[in-house]
């Protein structure tokens, strides 16, 4: 069994889906104080940042873009849900992205990659990418290994985890755990992942890397859950059996036309950058042909109002006997094979 008290910190990250919740409820259960916990969420599309303007920002919303920050790829409420887990159990949660986000990453002809803004408790940091590389993407990210077009994983998640861990001095002589969430039976990749591994333990750093739910079937999640009474994000009472990006490019049909259905005005937006780029997110099919191929799910307008709130209002533990299992569970959970 692994020693989770032997670690000075535990940064579980947290995308506000079933699984990195199970796991936040997992380490809890497992007797974790919740001030050894920190919560970090990835935000895909950027966010704002007051006195700074961005270099090199292009494109049809030039004149939306305050701060470098535009919403495009993924569900509104998400960071604020995950503020509101985090506020709930008494644990901190930092916000890390890349300046500009998603647009800005894609958007890019020739600009460097934007820096890197993260949260801590002493306030707000930024890393520019030392290597300072010059691509042109003008394109969405491409379905696959994330060493075969998936740039979004790669720039938007993973570098800017790896910047904020690489960069705060708190880290170094602390014996770091970082923790997520994915499950050995999302796919056949994610099957090949190790539960625990050694990740990084030279020049003054120890982090390691855990993923305790890594063995667990969708159905011990969900009991999780419950027995918690936690409400879970919207989107899985939307009927998303997973919650990724709300325009993910793994999306199935269904999951498209149902985006569409939520909010036409940002399913447009996208699809406008898919012809002025020539390039469509799904090889073969533009996004509109695909969404027409599926169903919506046959979700409550409350709760697509709720995905798409610029805060979340609703409660984060139910009253005994409210909790039910959303639409979404054991549903349709398209994703990274």
């Amino acid at each position: 069994m692994l020693d989770l008290l032997h670690y000075a910190v535990i940064i579980l990250y947290f995308s506000g889906g079933k699984d990195s919740l199970a796991a936040l409820l997992h380490l809890l259960e497992l007797g974790v104080p919740p001030e050894r916990i920190e919560l970090w969420h990835h935000d895909v599309d950027g966010r704002a940042v007051p006195g700074w303007v961005p270099r090199g920002q292009l494109g049809l919303l030039e004149d939306e873009l305050p701060g470098g920050y535009q919403w495009l790829m993924d569900w509104p409420v998400t960071p604020h849900y995950c503020d509101a887990v985090g506020a709930t159990f008494g644990i901190p949660v930092y916000h890390v992205w890349r300046d500009g986000g998603f647009l800005r990453e894609m958007l890019r002809d020739g600009q460097v990659t934007g820096r890197t803004f993260f949260e801590t408790p002493f306030g707000l940091m930024w890393k520019d990418d030392p290597r300072l590389t010059r691509t042109v993407r003008r394109m969405y990210p491409q379905r696959g290994a994330i060493n075969a077009g998936r740039w979004c994983s790669a720039k938007l998640k993973i570098d800017v985890a790896r910047v904020a861990l690489n960069n705060q001095p708190r880290f170094r002589g602390a014996k770091v755990l970082t923790v997520s969430g994915e499950r050995a039976e999302e796919s056949p990749t994610r099957a090949r992942y190790a539960e625990f591994e050694t990740d990084n333990r030279a020049g003054g750093r120890w982090v390691d890397r855990w993923r305790p739910v890594h063995a667990w079937q969708e159905t011990q999640v969900w009991e999780i859950i419950e027995r918690w009474r936690v409400n879970p994000h919207p989107c899985y009472k939307a009927g998303f059996g997973r919650c990724s990006c709300m325009f993910c490019i793994f999306g199935n049909p269904n999951q498209w036309a149902t985006a569409r259905a939520i909010s036409p005005s940002l399913f447009e937006v996208n699809a406008h950058y898919e012809r002025e780029f020539n390039h469509t997110i799904i090889k073969g099919t533009d996004i509109t042909s695909f969404a027409d191929r599926g169903q919506p799910y046959p979700y409550e307008p409350v709760y697509a109002a709720q995905c798409m709130a610029d805060s979340y209002t609703g409660p984060v533990i139910l009253e005994p006997g409210a909790w039910r299992r959303p639409l979404g569970a054991f549903g349709e959970s398209a994703g990274p094979t």
